[in-house]
């Protein structure tokens, strides 16, 4: 038998609360279709105006989306201390941006790239459908292992 108290129940978030969380966080996994299999890459990201910005480099991402900007983006994040976890997910096409205009400049200063350099292309997602899941948690310790207790592979 299973133990329900043990099984966090899901709440499904509004799109405001999904924009909220959002807000409060920077980094998220973009998916694409890369030569006709899914991939995931980080990506530092901003919430503009009804749609997510980040930017990139000439490279696998940006030819995965000229060839097709079809894209999701999820963003989550787990607190042990205050037993809550959450995640949310952005739905939509990739369209560049030409990165003009004041609003647009502030953000792209605001978004600092993983790799630091060379990340001169400004994507906007215009997201199609937001979706978010928030859950409590109860087992806080199954959120924190300590590495010396954790799962090894490769070296061992």
């Amino acid at each position: 038998m299973t133990n329900k108290n043990m099984v966090p129940e899901a709440e499904v978030l509004d799109t405001d609360e999904c924009w909220q969380l959002l807000g409060n966080t920077s980094v998220g996994r973009l998916a694409v279709v890369v030569d006709g299999v899914p991939d995931v890459f980080p990506v530092s990201f901003a919430p503009d105006g009804g749609g997510l910005l980040f930017r990139t480099a000439s490279g696998t991402k940006l030819q995965a989306i000229e060839a097709n900007p079809r894209v999701a983006l999820e963003a989550d994040s787990v607190s042990a201390e205050f037993g809550l976890a959450w995640s949310v997910v952005v739905k939509g096409k990739a369209v560049l941006e030409n990165g003009e205009g004041q609003a647009l400049n502030q953000t792209r200063r605001g978004l600092f790239p993983w790799q630091g350099v060379g990340q001169d292309h400004l994507v906007r997602i215009v997201p199609d459908t937001v979706t978010g899941r928030k859950f409590t948690v109860t087992a806080s310790g199954t959120w924190r292992t300590p590495l010396d207790e954790a799962t090894r592979a490769g070296f061992e």
